[in-house]
């Protein structure tokens, strides 16, 4: 999400393990994607929760974040959300920036924009979902998907 004030995002590879989402939001537990736990979303408002849901063709979600994907108002019952609520996904914390601080580094090119794909927030193999997504990507960006986790030992 971006506006004037600012961005937010969701940080979609790294699941904590040891936090089954039915721990934490028990009501969810059903609906949750694998693998069922809460994923870290990134740095800011750790404890907060936010919620992707992705729905089943035509059910028309609200807060629609990419093709059948939106955002969850939790403070809403599940039940509010069926039948059309195929799974969801649950974040701790989110990625933020503030008014032109995220336009400044994609311009400094210190991001790769790529288009989202409705299944990337709902992957089951999170750890190797940033190597797939470049992977489909044109052009030289494909090739950053063999680079190495860690440079030096290139």
């Amino acid at each position: 999400m971006h506006d004037p004030d600012g961005a937010m995002g969701l940080v979609l590879n790294r699941p904590v393990m040891e936090a089954p989402v039915a721990d934490h939001l028990p009501q969810f537990a059903g609906l949750a994607a694998d693998p069922p736990v809460v994923f870290q979303g990134g740095p800011v408002e750790p404890t907060a929760a936010i919620a992707l849901g992705r729905f089943h063709p035509g059910a028309a979600p609200a807060n629609r974040v990419v093709g059948d994907v939106a955002l969850l108002d939790l403070s809403r019952a599940v039940d509010d959300y069926r039948p059309g609520l195929a799974e969801a996904r649950v974040f701790a914390g989110y990625s933020g920036w503030s008014a032109g601080q995220l336009d400044r580094e994609i311009a400094e090119e210190a991001w790769f924009v790529v288009p989202a794909l409705e299944g990337d927030a709902f992957d089951p193999d999170p750890a190797t979902l940033w190597r797939r997504v470049l992977q489909r990507q044109p052009g030289r960006l494909k090739l950053f998907a063999w680079a190495p986790a860690d440079p030096r030992v290139n």
